[in-house]
């Protein structure tokens, strides 16, 4: 069990232990089929539409059982129907206690003004069930997001309950419940029935909201005679209070107040304690948190405070819930509580030492995380000059130095917060400027950061946060300081005579999803703005669009594609998710001419065309699919293009296989290129299934495609008669993954890996590559440089089309940042008949006094001296021979930090000199 889930799970325990005599529901895989355990009972799902018979949505819960179940710290969640991500509606269920035979109301959005006024609910929200195409709605014994795919939800130890409806593929049993209108609910028959089979315990009810009300409220029985306590004793020396559940009383000072936002509490630190820690010797936090609105919106920072209540863990985080009016500000003076001067990467040990103190980072950090700080305010940090690499990326599944790798990600780890739990896309809080994020900064994945002010060390959402000392709004004064002016404003410089790209466009559908929904094709769902206006699909029925919702939104996708791929400016742009027109009765290159119209349009001549698609083409093919375009400036076609039908695509793209030409050059200079694009990470069954070692789901079935990609790319090298192969695409696999392996091993070389390029892809706050430009040995000898242009993974997904509008603070521009979610890979070939010197080097990390060492690579032909400098400055030199090179860094010359070094080849062998920078990072000892 990892230290998040163990802290998790204590937590659970905690609440169970603090609802002392309230029975908890079963386990998922038992999930109350009996009456045994709390069901959800009734949906309504289309409140406000016009002819509905309530203003709002809601979801009922009900309890079936003899006994009264308390849901303190459970929660009711959505997702879409289609999704297998994260569920993206969590609602918390407060402090209430169903009595036997008891129902609690919770609240949803409403679409509209129609409809009688809803029972005022037990539990308010402003989620948004669909009522359209479908839903997943489950009951959860905690806070924590359930994620993954069916199988992986129904086995979720947290989940009690679930109704998968519609078009949902999250469901229980047979099939999904069926019947809601904006009429009619669905509900289960009067005896609460639950046979884990949604199709068979949910049916068309007329809609029957029933609130709880004051019989619902949480525990109040008596509480026992407090015992003095310090804080340290509260916190205990591990995750769990040694004295859980029982009623104390206790001393300390304000550090923090969280009056508003939705923490609802402050933090209490014992007097005299902070400054220098030895973390070998402190074993235990002297701060805790304290749950009370009332105690918030009355305190200060300084207050020295005696506060009597009750001991608690809240999914992790110890805290103590006063009683009624059980505190007191103290006249006696108390001595000052200091920052802990503290330096990351902590162990999981260290950090609960201080869970709730006040600390003082001492250390730079590098920004690792930006995907949730336009919607929760918060930025992940990665201790170091480095963001988190994906294990799988740097080192082989499941391997030694996988496990170390995942174990020094969690250390460097820790994210920055907004001392609030508001979600800046719901509701209201969407006219609420989001902090951290402005139209003129960047706050890009990469970027140095250092804490500047006193932050307190949370837990909270299962992970370790700092958190400012008050709720941080936008404009105000920001306890981080984050490097700006990251952005790169063109590709590197990769030589060579032709320049090959390849480039993710993020669903490019020129079919949009109102206009589908409206010819009648199917219904869809979307994700809006502020106002309401549809931007992107969220789902379409009958396998339609997955793009912008319309005109208006297709064009802002379009204007930042369009930019990325004219200032990428290469020969020859291998493109992925871009739409099969096929699929919606149009010529196949429907969306492909529309996008190099616009590009010609932009550039104001016409520099651009499309390959056509060959004349044979799969039966059944996706709705999205391969593609090329290029400049007939600069290469012209060689044949007909070539897709490949193998069952081994049945769920992914299949490779589509071009032969170029660069312009005025013989038939020696034509070089393959074969675009790909394999089955993705979220999703797998039986031998596809998520195995655990960091691979993900269908890997399986990406190592039968990588299998099938080598045989194809070897028949169509003979059909053109040529050596130069190159292989492009998203492989949807990171570079040390099995599917790589297969393709490195039938002789291929990872050309951006091998020259040190940066990674293409950003998930869970770690960098990695998705995306790769192979080359067959003779073409790596051609090859004269590569680039990974850094505009799209390390920007806030805040800055993409699909968010347009979502929050008050307008954050899109026609810039191409954030053209996509991928990073496009770029190289550069010779075609001079001349052997390319394709000189790179990499180093890997060392810790002080050592010098880094340069492992320097090239042409096989090549020899020669080769220099490495810092600056101006000489620090070590080695010889090229057999083309390699090993070259030692002087010791202590280059300090703690990250470095970059120029690598200087002075000639030989026929090649002229050379250079190229290398980035090293010297640790901290």
């Amino acid at each position: 069990m990892t230290a998040a889930l163990a802290r998790a799970a204590i937590g659970l325990v905690g609440t169970a232990a603090l609802a002392a005599g309230l029975l908890a529901a079963p386990a998922a895989s038992d999930a109350a089929p009996a009456g045994d355990g709390l069901v959800i009972s009734e949906v309504y799902l289309n409140g406000g539409s016009s002819g509905a018979v309530y203003r709002n949505k809601y979801v009922q819960i009900a309890n079936p059982t003899d006994t009264a179940v308390s849901v303190r710290g459970w929660s009711v969640q959505y997702r879409s129907a289609t999704s297998t991500g994260r569920f993206s509606g969590v609602i918390d269920l407060g402090d209430h206690t169903i009595p036997a035979g008891g129902q609690l109301l919770v609240g949803g959005n409403s679409n509209g003004a129609a409809g009688a006024e809803n029972p005022e609910p037990d539990v308010t929200s402003g989620i948004a069930f669909s009522g359209s195409a479908g839903g997943t709605l489950a009951l959860v014994r905690s806070g924590g997001a359930l994620s993954g795919e069916r199988e992986a939800v129904l086995d979720d130890p947290a989940l009690v309950d679930l109704v998968g409806y519609g078009t949902s593929t999250t469901y229980e049993g047979s099939g999904q419940a069926q019947g809601y209108s904006v009429r009619s609910a669905l509900a289960r028959d009067d005896d609460r029935t639950d046979t884990d089979d949604n199709a068979a315990d949910f049916s068309a009810h007329d809609p029957l909201p029933e609130a709880c009300g004051e019989a619902c409220d949480g525990d109040t029985s008596e509480p026992g005679e407090p015992q003095d306590a310090t804080i340290a004793q509260i916190q205990g020396e591990g995750a769990e209070s040694p004295l859980l559940g029982q009623p104390v009383r206790t001393r300390g000072v304000v550090t923090a107040v969280y009056a508003e936002g939705g923490f609802d509490g402050l933090y209490l630190q014992t007097e005299g304690t902070g400054g220098e820690v030895d973390l070998g010797e402190h074993l235990a936090s002297d701060g805790v948190f304290v749950y009370s609105s009332s105690l918030a919106a009355q305190a200060e920072v300084g207050d020295h405070l005696e506060i009597t209540g009750t001991v608690g863990e809240y999914y992790g985080l110890t805290q103590l819930v006063p009683r009624a009016g059980g505190w007191q500000v103290l006249d006696d003076p108390a001595q000052a509580v200091k920052p802990a001067a503290v330096e990351f990467p902590l162990s999981e040990a260290e950090r609960e030492s201080l869970e709730g103190m006040i600390v003082a980072p001492a250390n730079g950090f590098t920004v690792t995380d930006n995907y949730q700080t336009h919607q929760y305010g918060q930025i992940g940090l990665a201790a170091g000059d480095t963001p988190l690499a994906q294990p799988t990326d740097a080192a082989r599944p499941g391997s030694p130095e996988y496990e170390a790798l995942v174990l020094e990600n969690a250390e460097r780890a820790v994210s920055v917060d907004d001392g609030a739990t508001v979600n800046f896309l719901n509701g209201a809080n969407r006219e609420v400027p989001v902090p951290w994020l402005t139209p003129d900064n960047e706050m890009r994945v990469g970027a140095r950061a250092t804490v500047t002010e006193p932050m307190i060390l949370d837990y909270r959402n299962d992970a370790w946060k700092l958190q400012p000392t008050t709720r941080l709004a936008a404009g105000d004064e920001e306890p981080l300081l984050v490097q700006d002016s990251t952005r790169p404003g063109e590709p590197a410089d990769v030589g060579g005579d032709v320049r090959i790209a390849t480039f993710n466009v993020l669903n490019y559908f020129t079919t949009l999803g109102e206009e589908y929904a409206a010819a009648g094709k199917g219904d869809c769902t979307y994700y809006a703005d502020r106002e309401g206006a549809n931007l992107t699909v969220d789902s379409c029925a009958n396998n339609g669009p997955r793009g912008a919702a319309n005109r208006a939104s297709f064009e802002r996708q379009e204007a930042k594609i369009v930019a990325a791929i004219d200032r990428l400016d290469a020969a020859v742009v291998s493109l992925e998710e871009i739409e099969n027109s096929a699929a919606f009765g149009e010529d196949r290159d429907t969306a492909l001419r529309t996008l190099v119209e616009a590009l010609n349009e932009h550039a104001g001549e016409q520099l651009w065309d499309f390959v056509p698609s060959p004349q044979e083409v799969p039966e059944d093919e996706d709705v999205i699919r391969t593609a090329f375009i290029y400049q007939p400036d600069e290469v012209e076609l060689v044949g007909e293009s070539v897709i490949l039908e193998d069952a081994a695509f049945g769920n992914a793209r299949e490779p589509l296989s071009q032969e170029f030409r660069p312009v005025g050059a013989g038939e020696d200079d034509d070089f393959l290129v074969i675009v790909n694009h394999f089955k993705s990470k979220g999703s797998g069954t039986g031998e596809d299934a998520d195995q655990g070692d960091g691979q993900g789901s269908s890997n399986a079935s990406r190592v039968r495609q990588a299998t099938s990609l080598v045989a194809f790319a070897e028949s169509e090298q003979q059909r053109a008669d040529t050596e130069l192969v190159f292989l492009t695409g998203d492989f949807n696999a990171y570079s040390k993954e099995d599917p790589v392996r297969v393709i490195e091993d039938a002789g291929y070389v990872n050309v951006p890996a091998e020259h040190g390029a940066d990674p293409t892809y950003q998930f869970g706050g770690q960098m990695g590559s998705l995306d790769h430009v192979f080359a067959s040995s003779a073409a790596t000898e051609r090859v004269t440089g590569a680039d990974v242009w850094t505009i799209n993974a390390e920007e806030s997904i805040a800055r993409e089309y699909s968010r347009f509008n979502q929050n008050v603070t307008q954050l899109y521009d026609t810039s191409p940042y954030r053209a996509s979610d991928h990073n496009p890979a770029l190289i550069g070939m010779s075609t001079s008949g001349e052997s390319a010197l394709g000189l790179s080097a990499s180093a890997e990390p060392v810790r002080w006094p050592k010098g880094p060492v340069v492992e320097v690579s090239a042409n096989g032909d090549a020899r020669g001296a080769v220099v490495v400098q810092a600056g101006w400055l000489p620090v070590g030199i080695g010889y090229l021979s057999g083309g390699s090179a090993r070259v030692s860094v002087l010791p202590v010359v280059l300090g703690p930090g990250r470095h970059t070094l120029e690598v200087h080849y002075l000639g030989g062998g026929g090649f002229d000199a050379e250079h190229v920078a290398v980035d090293a990072e010297v640790r901290a000892r």
